[in-house]
């Protein structure tokens, strides 16, 4: 071991209220808790930010403890693919990997993006996530709050309401794209019976129908409009058991362990046949950055993280007119 370490690990956990609250099937968020990672070196630091996985049960405190757990690997100099054998799949590792990827972009005086030999980066068509509201109240956030929105994604739960929830988005938006998320909460029947007013509201992407472990009760279930998986695909090792029963896969750095699984994740899934989404379990702009490179070149995504926040990074991700950018500076090196 050397005497003194090479580097300087710095971990804080941070909570980040959201502008309103948003409603899933299950779970209701009024704020964002996210773990912070700072990788010093040579004076320069590189930073990554976890949210982690709220079904799994992680808190920026768990995911601190998990950081914590291979600090002397890092600060004497453990590498991204180090790294992916010391931690699981997850949020705690997805912190350091970006941490690490923008201590080697500072480190190189290159963009991440030209070494991770990506194109150059492009603003990106973004959805943005209306919760499981009433009817009425969907229509007027439609309207207004997301009024500059081109796509809106729209929570279900499987209550019995989601048809008017539907039907009062579409109303209200005759003009934008529709996906809607029903985290796991209709399977087979309950997609079936809404599939009709899907396809009358031109509803283009139907993401996780059913319960994670119930996949295969999707088995030759034909849907006129494409099946996602999000929390059915958690990393790469789930693509296999997944093909005949989704058209695409919901990508999140948070779920798979940071921008290089992500990556990787992307190109397999692409060799499966499967369209590509990218995601994010909020967080801010310093977790939507990574993301925003895996997202270049994906079928849909899905990265309004920091539209639902009272405040953000500075500098903060830009959304104008339905488009997300990075701009130089919230990550990485830029000349």
């Amino acid at each position: 071991m050397h005497d003194r370490a090479p580097r300087a690990l710095e971990i804080g956990c941070q909570y980040w209220d959201m502008a309103y609250p948003v409603t899933i099937a299950g779970h209701v968020m009024s704020r964002i808790g996210v773990v912070e990672v700072r990788v010093r070196e040579k004076s320069l630091t590189g930073r990554g930010e976890a949210a982690g996985v709220y079904y799994h049960g992680d808190t920026p405190e768990s995911l601190a403890e998990e950081i914590e757990s291979v600090r002397e690997a890092i600060e004497i100099g453990a590498g991204r693919a180090d790294i992916a054998r010391l931690l699981p799949a997850g949020g705690a590792r997805n912190a350091v990997d970006c941490a690490l990827w923008e201590l080697e972009s500072h480190l190189a005086r290159q963009p991440v993006w030209k070494i991770a030999g990506l194109a150059e980066p492009r603003a990106l068509l973004t959805t943005v996530t209306i919760g499981a509201d009433d009817p009425s109240s969907i229509a007027a956030r439609a309207r207004d709050a997301c009024r500059d929105a081109r796509a809106i994604k729209l929570k279900l739960t499987g209550d019995g309401a989601d048809s008017e929830r539907v039907r009062a988005l579409r109303g209200a938006r005759p003009d934008a794209w529709i996906g809607v998320d029903a985290n796991q909460s209709l399977g087979p029947e309950g997609l079936s019976d809404l599939l009709p007013v899907f396809v009358d509201a031109r509803v283009a992407l139907v993401e996780q129908p059913g319960p994670i472990g119930r996949e295969e009760d999707f088995r030759g279930f034909a849907s006129p409009i494409p099946l996602a998986a999000d929390e059915s695909a958690q990393t790469a090792d789930d693509l296999d058991r997944l093909l005949g029963l989704f058209d695409a896969i919901n990508i999140k750095l948070d779920k798979c362990g940071g921008l290089t699984a992500a990556l990787a994740m992307a190109e397999a899934a692409r060799a499966h046949g499967f369209g590509v989404m990218v995601g994010n379990m909020g967080g801010t702009s310093l977790s939507t950055a990574p993301a925003f490179l895996a997202g270049q070149g994906c079928d849909f995504v899905d990265l309004d993280g920091p539209v639902h926040l009272e405040g953000d990074r500075n500098p903060a991700a830009r959304y104008r007119e339905g488009r997300l950018d990075i701009p130089p500076g919230l990550w990485g090196w830029s000349a």
